[in-house]
């Protein structure tokens, strides 16, 4: 009959011989598992896992989201809704065996696996008990002793997979470990997943960046989980956007885990033949309840009793989810099927044999294990150096092979760098000169602005996901993370403002002063770096790049008006010329005019009947720079101050909101 396991594979080859084809090419991984050698992180003891009476509300308010639930939140009117997602559900998983959470969309399999493994339930309330060999844990106890594949893969899109690995094992593997047991570690798990082959290959972004394909992806996040060889292994929804071959790979990969004598358990939604031949055992859930938990016989067994019996030459995976699915336009008479079943299965030995094996008889189930959930599930397995080492070393080796940080900058630097010099080549001190002199210091700090906020939000902010994950896990604390990427980012900022503003100022013939030179590049270089903390804030403050961008004219407008160049600082209202205090624009720009104008003793006047600049400071007092009240070295004075300020201003701001996103991170 249908169900068995293995049935299926007999099946096909009787039709044609796919699965021999297939199991030949999966020969090779079987041959790993029984072959890699384990002694340097031998598997740890087996653990039988359960979780009993499992009941979750969500504690999302009513109408939240919507205009309504704004205006009711405005007046102070919303209730508190209590929707109950799952219903007293049990379970127990035995080591060795493959167990897979099967459901409908909505039906509470992935809500059941963030809640025995204490993710993503912020906006829960949870009551229950969650047991390892009978022994309550929490959440960092469970987090010691298992690995957790999330459905959604995410890697730094420009490492190889080998220099992955290498980063995952220098931070993974404590330091009882050598460097040399480290490599060691991960040539055998690279071996154990078939990436050997792949060890050299950029990782990429699917659909934006060639790089490995779907499987080897699958596998890499598997590779990376199980370096230090844990006993109890979880995955969500591991074949999403694979096709049925290298789903079925990733399957036959848990499938040969459990039988080296791991827990597996895992959710899928809709698993083809091939691929329920391979469970142990299955959980069949619906409407947040538990319609059957056994083998494949047993289920067969099962539904059979109930006049339920999967059609012959019909996929019972298929056949499971349909009967348990809620149709459109049939929900009165779906909801009352399946709650026939999953009332048969309470009723029934098998339900009752699962709740007695997965009671505790000491402790009564009840909310509190879920309470004490930390920002960091695990404990780090190394030192701070440690850990900014190996961060420092993947972010420099992120950006040095990143088109658009390194050679797409210094081609668009380049050319910018090149059309303004030709434009503004050698400019004299007339009346026009000093109009373009003016134009082409502010237009520096336009294009600094411009170029390095879009270049940080796009890279920051894009790795946000996997930094949030990372520091979960408790690879690396949040200080290390942002302390790399700003040194990383700090070398090319000051470099390719170098080669701009030096270029630029020389071509020009900006003031010949050659302390006034590196005085400019100092101040745009503080200036770029500034723009670059900004980028900082924005991209940990937004929940997307796309949202980061929009932000960006909120952001810069203001700065750029109040810097003093379309508007005279002097003219603004008593009562808003404080917002100027807050514009990087404006201390940038108040520096470089001075630095350029207040020696410059004689300027030639080329407009007899208008007004002419005879000297630096007639063009400082222009723009409220200079006068009979204000002190020209005090002002240069304030605004390099107040430049140094704002760039360490801006990276604590942008740290604290990182660290708050870190510390309320739930996923």
């Amino acid at each position: 009959m249908p169900g068995t396991s293995g049935s299926y594979l007999k099946l096909s080859e009787e039709k044609g011989g796919q699965c021999k084809h297939i199991d030949d090419n999966l020969s090779e991984w079987k041959h790993n598992f029984t072959q890699v050698n384990q002694d340097l992180v031998p598997l740890r003891d087996p653990i039988t896992f359960s979780w009993y009476q499992i009941n979750a509300y969500s504690l999302r308010k009513e109408g939240e989201g919507t205009a309504s639930g704004i205006i009711n939140l405005c007046l102070n009117r919303q209730k508190q809704t209590d929707k109950q997602i799952l219903k007293n559900v049990s379970g127990v998983a035995d080591p060795g065996e493959l167990f897979v959470l099967m459901g409908s969309s909505g039906a509470g399999k992935t809500t059941l696996l963030n809640c025995i493994t204490f993710r993503n339930i912020k906006y829960l309330k949870i009551t229950g008990l969650v047991q390892m060999n009978d022994v309550p844990v929490t959440q960092t106890e469970l987090a010691s002793q298992s690995a957790y594949v999330q459905q959604e893969d995410l890697f730094v899109p420009y490492l190889t997979v080998r220099e992955h690995m290498i980063f995952q094992a220098r931070l993974r593997m404590g330091n009882g470990y050598t460097n040399e047991h480290k490599m060691q570690r991960v040539e055998d798990v690279m071996a154990e997943f078939s990436l050997t082959k792949c060890q050299h290959v950029m990782i990429g972004k699917p659909g934006v960046i060639k790089g490995i394909s779907g499987g080897e992806r699958k596998r890499l996040a598997l590779a990376s989980e199980l370096l230090m060889n844990p006993s109890l292994l979880f995955c969500d929804e591991p074949t999403t956007g694979l096709d049925s071959f290298m789903a079925l790979n990733i399957m036959q990969t848990l499938k040969n885990l459990a039988r080296s004598g791991r827990t597996v358990i895992c959710t899928l939604h809709q698993p083809s033949s091939e691929l329920f031949g391979l469970f142990d055992k299955i959980c069949l859930m619906a409407e947040g309840r538990t319609a059957f938990l056994g083998t494949l016989e047993q289920a067969e067994e099962f539904l059979s009793k109930l006049n339920a019996k999967c059609p012959p030459n019909y996929c019972p995976g298929d056949y499971y989810i349909q009967l348990l699915s809620i149709i459109p336009g049939q929900e009165e008479a779906c909801r009352r099927n399946v709650g026939y079943i999953c009332d048969a299965y309470e009723k029934s030995t098998k339900g009752s044999k699962i709740r007695r094996r997965s009671r505790s008889v000491t402790i009564k189930p009840d909310g509190k294990q879920w309470e004490n959930n930390i920002s960091s599930i695990n404990t780090y397995k190394v030192g701070w150096w440690a850990q900014f080492q190996a961060v420092l070393w993947r972010c420099w080796l992120s950006l040095m092979k990143c088109p658009e940080m390194t050679t797409h900058k210094l081609f668009f630097y380049s050319s910018i760098t090149i059309f303004i010099s030709v434009i503004y080549y050698h400019q004299k001190l007339d009346t026009f000169g000093v109009q373009n002199i003016c134009g082409v210091l502010y237009l520096f700090l336009v294009f600094l602005n411009s170029k390095n906020l879009s270049g940080v939000i796009l890279s920051f902010c894009t790795e946000l996901p996997l930094f949030l994950r990372e520091h979960k896990n408790g690879l690396y604390r949040t200080d290390v993370y942002f302390l790399s990427k700003c040194l990383v980012d700090l070398p090319l900022t000051v470099l390719f403002d170098i080669m701009f503003t030096g270029v630029c100022y020389i071509c020009i013939g900006l003031n010949h002063d050659v302390t006034r030179l590196f005085i400019n590049i100092a101040v745009t270089s503080v200036y770029a770096c500034i723009v670059v903390g900004m980028g900082y804030i924005l991209s940990v403050a937004a929940p997307n790049p796309v949202i980061a961008q929009t932000m960006l004219p909120v952001l810069i407008m203001p700065a750029t008006v109040l810097g003093g160049f379309f508007l005279n600082i002097e003219s603004i209202p008593p009562y808003i010329r404080w917002l100027t205090d807050f514009s990087w624009f404006r201390w940038a720009n108040t520096a470089l005019m001075i630095n350029q104008w207040s020696d410059i003793k004689g300027i030639n006047c080329t407009e007899p009947l208008g007004d002419c600049f005879r000297n630096g400071n007639e063009v400082l007092q222009k723009f409220g720079l200079a006068g009979p009240t204000i002190d020209v070295h005090f002002e240069f004075t304030q605004a390099i101050i107040a430049l140094i300020m704002m760039f360490f201003l801006t990276r604590i701001i942008s740290f604290l909101i990182l660290l708050f996103k870190a510390y309320t991170y739930d996923g």
